[in-house]
C-alpha cells in the first residue's frame, strides 16, 4: 500500500475519495416548492405568480425599486448595455481579467470593449487605471466583483459621475455580498445577478437586473417585450429560487466564516495568496469562487499541475478566467491601459468552488490538508516527470 501522505496523483489515497460536495445540495424546501408548482399548475403557465413573488422578494432584499427577470446573467448584461443606450460607435470600459461573456455582450450591442488593468491586491478592476482608458467614445463601465474580491463602488460611482458614464455592476458571483453596507449590485446604475446552475442562487439558468431608475428599467423591459417576453425566466425557475433567497444571508455568513478559516489554514503555504480587499472597502464578500493568486515558482508546481493534483484529491480547484486580451484579435478591443496585472491574473488565478464552504468544519479543513500534502511532495512531481516548472526552479 502507498504511504497515506502521498498525493493521490502520485499513488496515495485521495483526501476526499467521494469528490467535491454536490451542487445544488439536497433541499427539502426546494422539493416542496417544486411539488407546489406541480400541484397548482403554475410550472407550465406564462403567468403563474412565482416570477412576481421572486421579483418582489429580490426588490425587498436589495432595497431597490425595479427588478427585471430574464433568462441568463449574460443576457442581463446585454440588456443593461441597451438600457444605457450603448450601441455602435460607443466604447465600454471593463477589466482585462473578467468573465468572457461580458466582453461578448459589449460586441452584441455593436460597441467596442476597452480593457483596463486590475488591482494587484485582488485582480478586480483597478480604479486608478480607469483614466488611462477614457475617451470621447466611452459611454459605460462594467464592474465585476470576482472570486471574493470587490471593486470599490463608492469611488467608482464618483468617478463615473464626474465623467458622465453609466455603470453596470456585475454581482453574478456574489449575490448578498455587502460593500460599504449596501448589497452588491445596488451601487451601479444597473446591477446584474445570475442564477446559473453553479451559482449561489441556482436555477439552472436565469438572471436579473436591479435598478433604482425607472427609465433604465423601462428601456430594458422594452427590449424584452416583443409580443411576448424574449429570453424569460420561467415560473418553475422562480419557484426554486424563492427558498434559496430566504437562506442566502445565513449561507453567505457560513461561506465567509469558512473562507476566512481556510485562508488562515493556508497562510504558511508559499505561492498561494488569497484575493485581498483593501481596508478602505469595508464589506462582506460573497464566495462563489474563493480566489487565490498562485505563484508557480514560489509553490514549486505549475498552476496546471497544482489544479490536477488537487482535483485528484477530490478538491474542486480550477484555473481562473482567461484574460480578455488573450487569443483575440487586437481589432476586437482597445487596451485602455497596460495590462500587467491582468496578465498576472491570466497566468496565476486559481479558484476553489464554493460548495465545500457550506460543509462541516472538518471538510473545509480537508482542503487545507490536501494543499499542504501536495506542496510537501512537490519535488516528487518533478521526479515523476509531471511538472516542468519545479524542474526549472531546482536546476
Amino acid at each position: 500500500m502507498p504511504p497515506d501522505d502521498l498525493p493521490a496523483l502520485l499513488g496515495g489515497p485521495p483526501t476526499r475519495p467521494q469528490g467535491p460536495p454536490a451542487w445544488p445540495p439536497p433541499d427539502p424546501d426546494i422539493l416542496e416548492a417544486l411539488q407546489a408548482a406541480y400541484h397548482d399548475g403554475s410550472w407550465g403557465t406564462y403567468h403563474g405568480g412565482r416570477c412576481d413573488l421572486l421579483a418582489e422578494a429580490l426588490r425587498h432584499y436589495h432595497g431597490v425599486e425595479h427588478i427585471l427577470l430574464c433568462g441568463s446573467g449574460t443576457y442581463a448584461v446585454e440588456l443593461a448595455l441597451r438600457a444605457l443606450q450603448v450601441g455602435p460607435g460607443d466604447e465600454v470600459l471593463l477589466a482585462g481579467y473578467d468573465y468572457g461573456g461580458n466582453f461578448l455582450a459589449v460586441h452584441a450591442v455593436g460597441a467596442h470593449p476597452v480593457l483596463i488593468d486590475v488591482a494587484p491586491n485582488n485582480w478586480n478592476l483597478a480604479l486608478d487605471r480607469l483614466g488611462e482608458g477614457l475617451g470621447k467614445s466611452v459611454k459605460a463601465i462594467i464592474a465585476s466583483h470576482l472570486h471574493g474580491g470587490f471593486v470599490p463602488m463608492p469611488a467608482l460611482m464618483a468617478c463615473a459621475a464626474d465623467c458622465g458614464l453609466g455603470v453596470i455592476e456585475d454581482a453574478a458571483q456574489c449575490p448578498g455580498a455587502k460593500i460599504e453596507g449596501k448589497s452588491a449590485g445596488t451601487w451601479g446604475d444597473i446591477g446584474i445577478l445570475s442564477f446559473g446552475g453553479s451559482k449561489l442562487l441556482s436555477a439552472g439558468r436565469g438572471g436579473a437586473l436591479l435598478t433604482a431608475r425607472a427609465v433604465l428599467q423601462q428601456r430594458a423591459r422594452t427590449q424584452l417585450a416583443r409580443g411576448n417576453i424574449v429570453c424569460p425566466l420561467s415560473e418553475l425557475q422562480a419557484a426554486v429560487l424563492l427558498p434559496q433567497l430566504r437562506k442566502l444571508e445565513a449561507r453567505n455568513r457560513l461561506r465567509l466564516q469558512n473562507a476566512r478559516a481556510l485562508c488562515r489554514a493556508l497562510a504558511d503555504i508559499p505561492g498561494l495568496v488569497p484575493f485581498r480587499n483593501l481596508e478602505v472597502t469595508a464589506g462582506e464578500p460573497g464566495f462563489y469562487k474563493v480566489g487565490f493568486q498562485f505563484d508557480a515558482q514560489a509553490f514549486g508546481l505549475s498552476r496546471a499541475r497544482f489544479v490536477e493534483a488537487l482535483r485528484a484529491e477530490g478538491i474542486a480547484f480550477d484555473q481562473g478566467f482567461a484574460g480578455l486580451f488573450v487569443g483575440r484579435s487586437p481589432k476586437r478591443f482597445r487596451r485602455g491601459s497596460p495590462l500587467t496585472e491582468a496578465q498576472r491574473a491570466h497566468d496565476g488565478t486559481v479558484v476553489l468552488h464554493h460548495p465545500v464552504l457550506l460543509a462541516p468544519e472538518e471538510e473545509v479543513a480537508q482542503v487545507a490538508r490536501a494543499v499542504a500534502k501536495v506542496h510537501a511532495h512537490r519535488e516528487k512531481f518533478a521526479l515523476a516527470g509531471g511538472d516542468s516548472t519545479f524542474s526549472q526552479t531546482t536546476n
